[in-house]
């Protein structure tokens, strides 16, 4: 896994996926009027890092204030990347006056974070709670904070403590402030004419009034009440005006240091009242005449301490085309006598400095260029010898104009752009959006969806009313379509480019990271890796370089370095129009190795400027070519045979205290963003690396022999080895790349209810994964919710030493630890296991398809995945394939075996069929019988030799044929099925479900064979239960008895329901059936030969033995070892007879005396013969 770091950095924007900071407006009124001549300064940006920003167990690690001034407000920003600030942003708003360059200064006591801000007019003191005061602890669980800036509108900032007025008409051009140990607030002013004067107010809730200090040549200090500074009466020179000014506080004194316009340094004293030190800086500038003769004006000062080597001070001396950096550091000479001791003289040749930043070992800087692009580098000032400045590679701005294909429609093409996670921050396309729309309404608060949304409406209500005609052809409107969103695609970019204008520099003294403040948001500067800072090395570097980090061989370190230099000569051949069809071609999955042969027969038809020619010179200086190639992929190659991440608890040996702030750590939505962003630019440049490696390698092919010394064996080597490794390094990485720049999507609650509920039923998972940061990207998305989780805890096994957790040029293992989780030939699975979770369902279908031709890792896991994404959009035949499909890699795959492991039925004995199993139970779950029946069916084949396992598949099939109404299907499984238990169970299910849905040509029909005594039994224990008028099971049972011809039984079934109406239905209608009954009865024993025509009939007081029903006990509650004991009566045809004779009888009296249907239907014959007398009677 590549891991080697290079000197260089690059910078990262971290765009959030919020619309606008939402700045809350604070306005400072004193009362004064603006000054006549309207002096503006420019705008500039600073930044404070906490005191215990490096410090893990802290409420304020990572954790840091940035702000910017311009014109008469200050915008102040904190942002953690542990944890999202709430209330975090203010705009300072100081009427009439303008805000000094150098004006803002931030300082932390125990209990305060103290803000101290010059204007031209006035100065102010905001004292805010200290961030380890507003927590009882610490350690802080919750995923959002206070900001310090949340009660800031509750200080009367107009009041005497807080705010005073510059005496007098001063109008200081720049200025420092400083916060006392004894709680005075100070602050250096500088007057345009020369001279310092410092206002200080009292401490904060202590009475006082505002002091004001003059700082003369003459080394005097004096006190005013009511005071004219001699700045203002012409004493002092204008060359004594100072340019730059910084303070620091030294033991007991502190000290005042300007850089002024005659190119001096003067060391003010404040405790001393006294100038100590002065040094003309041009000693230290070589062929420095004429210089003296010019007054500076750009010069600038800064300060860096440290315990190990001191105070150093750069000055950095703005000489037109020949800017110098000298780095100085003060030493005591004792009594109260210092001097300064040169370090080291740096030279640049950039015009114009816009800010830089020194620290105890380096200077960065930021300029800008001719076209008003910024350049940042930074050196070591210690031991740098050569004077080699070290590259910081800038993020250029997005393209002008947008490559539109002929299959492409335009707004969608636009609208991707726009809203990809890398190009345009919200803030610049809701400005165009406002500008577009001509200012009809301010837009806020709008989710990055709906400003997508309220771009199209704009752009396309534009285009609407500029249409004249009603009718147009596809490729006119296609034109218009091009021409509007082209014209706000420009007015995003210019708003974009403003946004982007750098203002300063910071970097943090604790953490070491460093930051751009840029107008409109902040970025991050990561170290580079050595790969691709060979690749983004400007040729002014890349052709100077003697040495890489990747391999350890001097001369194997040259052929590299040649080689990447005949890449960038690939690279500059490739033309716009080819690079976007080889990019095609990895999207529809067509060969990376004939693309790239594409593109080369396309540089070598137009080869103008003989760039071959050129290429091929330069590939003969390398000696070993296939050394240096080898050394390029093993080091993009991000494959490892270990579960990157492990299980992602963090080390046993770790206390709570560091568990809950490892589990904050880059956990803000601004680290999310800046992670990921790094991902996605480290992926795309090594996307291009390979594109253009891929494509080196198929000229040295064509070259053959002319570029090899080793002739047949290095071509044969080169096309079977390092060609088709290089083309899986291009997938791999355009994969990736795609993966970064794919939005993720929102998904309504009922889809998460109903995938939560899958998962469920898989049992991955209990509680749904889903973000609360509202991920851009579906890598931000695995980051929240998985892998940083993964990375943290994996960085903390290594290291094991908090700190250097928090060390800037450290943490960038987090990416390529991410990318490593992510890298598709690693076994871990976790990446498209959380695309399911969160119900990314199109994103997971595309990342499927396009490690499908080549990727040969977690194939059956894929395909499980892509059954899952199938079945949740409807497609239930698409999923059932690949279930079966995934079915072959059950016993290889991780993630296949965890999905098995955690079945609970012991009657799989596979892991395949307990897979079946899990996959059955998901398509039950998401109502699909008809794919349960086919997989069930699939299944049994697997479980030839498993009897239970088999029986539970056939019930399964039962059920469903059952239930879908396949009547037939259903019997038909219930007879393959092996157990008898279950067979029964089926069978009584059959049974019941038949007779409620009134199928009962169907029961009757079915042969039951091995089954006849059973379906009799179920059929008899179901009559003899439930009620007769109810149900018709007594009929039931006729039907089958006579539908398999026997007579004897049908007559005795009919024969049993009479006796049971003639007791239990005592109703006119009772014996209307009972008669009905009899007569059946009678009918089937006449159709049988004479000697079989009889019955059995239970006497009274015997029982009926039911299948199923429960063993008997005696009255000592013991179960009874007698037999049951039973009497049985043998009727005739003529006893029948005698009981239809009666039943018709009583049917008669009960025509004609309705209350004689209530005697009971089994008489004496005393009862009879009073029945045949009432007949006679009534006759």
């Amino acid at each position: 896994m590549a891991a080697v770091l290079e000197r260089s950095f690059i910078e990262i924007c971290g765009f959030e996926r919020e619309t606008l900071h939402r700045f809350r407006e604070v306005t400072v009124d004193l009362g004064v009027s603006a000054l006549p001549g309207g002096v503006k300064f420019p705008d500039s940006a600073g930044a404070f890092h906490y005191g215990e920003s490096g410090k893990l167990l802290s409420v304020t690690s990572n954790r840091f204030i940035h702000w910017c001034t311009s014109g008469d407000s200050v915008q102040l920003l904190e942002q953690s990347l542990d944890t999202n600030l709430l209330n975090n942003a203010v705009r300072l708003r100081l009427s009439q006056c303008s805000v000094l360059p150098g004006g803002v200064h931030i300082q932390e006591t125990l209990n305060n974070v103290v803000i101290l801000v010059s204007t031209n007019q006035s100065v102010h003191r905001l004292l805010l709670p200290h961030p380890s005061r507003m927590y009882r602890s610490d350690l802080v669980t919750e995923l959002h904070m206070q900001s310090v800036f949340t009660d800031v509108g509750k200080l009367s900032l107009q009041d005497a403590a807080h705010s005073a007025v510059i005496p007098g008409s001063l109008s200081p051009s720049t200025g420092t402030a400083w916060l006392s140990q004894s709680g005075e607030a100070h602050y250096a002013l500088a007057a345009p004419a020369g001279g310092i004067v410092v206002l200080s107010l009292p401490p904060h809730g202590t009475q006082g009034s505002v002091s004001v200090v003059e700082l003369k040549r003459s080394s005097m200090m004096r006190r005013f009440s009511g005071w004219m500074p001699t700045a203002i009466r012409g004493d002092q020179s204008p060359s004594d005006r100072a340019l730059s000014l910084a303070v620091r506080e030294l033991e007991e004194d502190c000290f005042i240091f300007a850089l002024c316009q005659d190119h001096k340094l003067r060391m003010w004293s404040f405790t001393e009242q006294a100038c100590v030190l002065e040094a003309d800086m041009l000693d230290y500038m070589p062929a420095c005449k004429g210089v003296k003769r010019n007054p500076g004006n750009g010069h600038r000062l800064r300060l860096a301490f440290s315990p190990n080597t001191g105070l150093c001070l750069c000055v950095y001396l703005a000489v037109p085309q020949r800017g110098q950096f000298t780095v100085l550091q003060l030493v005591a000479a004792g009594n109260q006598r210092y001097s300064l001791e040169h370090i080291s003289s740096l030279f640049t040749t950039q015009e114009t400095l816009v800010d830089f930043s020194l620290t105890p070992t380096d200077i960065w800087g930021v300029w800008v260029d001719e076209s008003n692009a910024a350049v940042v580098k930074y050196i070591n000032f210690e031991d740098n010898s050569a004077g080699q400045w070290n590259q910081v590679f800038v993020q250029p701005p997005p393209e002008e104009e947008v490559h539109i294909g002929a299959d492409q429609d335009p707004r969608e093409t636009y609208l991707e752009v726009l809203f990809s996670p890398l190009r345009f921050t919200a803030s610049a396309i809701v400005k165009a959006l406002q500008i577009f729309r001509r200012g009809s309404e301010r837009i806020s608060d709008l989710s990055w969806d709906s400003l997508k949304k309220e771009v199209t409406v704009a752009v396309e209500t534009e285009l609407q009313s500029s249409v004249t005609e009603f009718e147009f052809s596809q490729e006119d409107y296609r034109q218009l379509q091009v021409e509007f969103w082209s014209r706000f695609y420009a007015c995003c970019l210019q708003y974009q480019e403003s946004l982007s204008e750098p203002l300063g520099l910071t970097v943090s003294p604790n953490t070491h990271m460093a930051c751009l403040l840029k107008k409109g948001f902040v970025s991050f500067l990561l170290p580079c890796f050595a790969v691709d800072h060979l690749y983004l090395s400007y040729d002014e570097y890349l052709f100077s370089e003697e040495e890489t980090p990747l391999t350890d061989e001097p001369e194997v370190g040259r052929d590299v370095l040649q080689l990447v230099q005949c890449l960038r000569l690939v690279s500059d051949a490739v033309s716009g129009e080819m690079a976007y069809e080889m990019e095609k071609a990895l999207e529809h999955l067509q060969s990376p190795e004939r693309a790239a042969e594409l593109v080369l027969e396309n540089m070598l038809s137009n080869d103008s400027d003989n760039v071959i020619e050129d290429i091929q010179n330069k590939l003969q200086d390398i000696r070993n070519p296939l050394a240096a190639m080898m050394v390029l992929l093993r080091e993009m190659d991000l494959e490892t045979d270990l579960e990157v991440g492990g299980d992602g608890h963090l080390t046993p040996g770790a206390s709570v205290n560091t568990r809950i702030s490892l589990s904050q750590l880059y956990g803000s939505s601004s680290a999310v963003s800046v992670v990921c962003q790094a991902v996605c630019h480290m992926t795309m440049t090594r996307a291009l690396f390979c594109r253009d490696l891929l494509i080196l390698q198929k000229l040295y092919l064509r070259f053959g022999d002319n570029v090899f010394l080793g002739g047949g064996s290095q071509l044969l080597q080169l096309q079977q080895d390092l060609i088709p490794r290089c083309s899986g390094l291009l997938s791999s990485y355009y994969l990736l790349k795609h993966i970064s720049q794919s939005l993720a999507s929102s998904v309504p609650m009922d889809i998460i209810d109903a995938n939560l509920q899958h998962l469920t039923v898989l049992q991955l998972s209990d509680t749904p994964a889903l973000s609360l940061l509202s991920p851009q990207t579906v890598v931000e998305l695995f980051y929240q919710t998985v892998g940083r989780k993964l990375i943290i805890s994996q960085m903390y096994s290594q290291q094991q030493q908090g700190s250097s957790l928090l060390l800037w040029t450290h943490s960038i293992s987090n990416v390529v630890n991410l990318l490593a989780q992510l890298w598709p030939s690693n076994p871990g699975f976790q990446f498209p296991e959380c695309l399911m979770a969160n119900c990314q369902y199109t994103q997971l279908q595309e990342y499927v398809r396009l490690i499908g031709p080549w990727c040969q890792v977690n194939i059956g896991s894929c395909r499980f995945m892509l059954g899952q994404c199938y079945l949740a959009n409807g497609e239930g035949q698409k999923a059932l394939q690949c279930f079966q499909e995934a079915a072959t890699e059950v016993e290889k795959e991780d993630f296949l075996l965890r999905l098995t492991g955690s079945e609970d039925e012991d009657a799989a004995s596979t892991p395949r069929l307990q897979y079946y199993n899990k996959v059955l139970r998901l398509l039950e779950d998401v109502g699909l019988p008809e794919l349960v029946i086919q997989l069930a069916s699939l299944a049994i084949t697997e479980a030839a030799s498993d009897i239970n396992s088999q029986a539970a598949l056939w019930t399964r099939i039962f059920k469903h044929h059952l239930d879908l109404g396949h009547n037939a299907e259903a019997y038909e499984a219930l007879t393959q099925n092996p157990d008898c238990s279950m067979q029964l169970d089926c069978l009584r299910q059959l049974v019941v479900v038949l007779c409620e849905r009134s199928q009962l040509q169907d029961l009757v029909q079915f042969s039951y064979v091995n089954l006849h005594d059973q379906v009799v039994g179920i059929i008899e224990s179901r009559a003899r239960s439930l009620d007769l008028l109810s149900h018709n099971y007594y009929e039931l049972l006729y039907a089958f008895h006579i539908n398999r011809h026997n007579y004897r039984k049908a007559g005795t079934v009919m024969f049993e329901l009479g006796m049971r109406l003639g007791r239990e239905v005592r109703t006119r209608l009772g014996l209307q059936k009972q008669v009905n009954c009899y007569l059946a009865a009678l009918n089937c024993l006449r159709l049988i030969r004479p000697e079989y025509a009889w019955i059995v009939q239970p006497a009274a007081g015997a029982t009926y033995e039911r299948p199923g029903a429960s063993p008997k006990r005696n009255s000592d509650g013991e179960f009874s070892s007698e037999p049951v004991k039973r009497q049985v009566d043998i009727l005739e045809l003529k006893d029948l007879e005698k009981e239809y004779i009666l039943s018709r009888s009583r049917l008669t009296l009960a025509q004609h005396h309705p209350p004689s249907a209530a005697i009971a239907g089994v008489c004496g014959s005393f009862t009879q013969k009073w029945i045949i007398t009432c007949l006679f009677v009534l006759n």
